[in-house]
């Protein structure tokens, strides 16, 4: 299996990191380092998630990293990280 990022998902990195730095730059760094190394383990057991019914026919799913939901779909061989967000926004 091959893991892409989508432009959507890295912004929401960015995004994500620029609002903690507000706060504390070092959870932020924290947070990020475990987002982006979080999609690895999928790599192995890329069906893991909860499958999100309402995405059907995609295979779109979620994972929860500490406090950040992670979605992602199949698609044949290659597994796209869609999105992120922590679980307390509003979207």
């Amino acid at each position: 299996m091959e893991l892409k990022w989508t432009s959507k998902a890295l912004s929401d990195l960015v995004r994500l990191y620029g609002y903690l730095a507000l706060v504390d730059i070092q959870a932020a760094a924290k947070a990020v380092q475990a987002l982006s190394a979080a999609p690895q383990g999928l790599l192995t057991h890329p069906r893991i998630g909860e499958k999100l019914e309402e995405c059907e026919p995609r295979e779109v799913r979620r994972i929860l990293v500490g406090r950040y939901e992670m979605r992602y779909e199949i698609q044949a061989s290659t597994i796209y990280v869609l999105r992120l967000w922590h679980t307390r926004e509003t979207r």
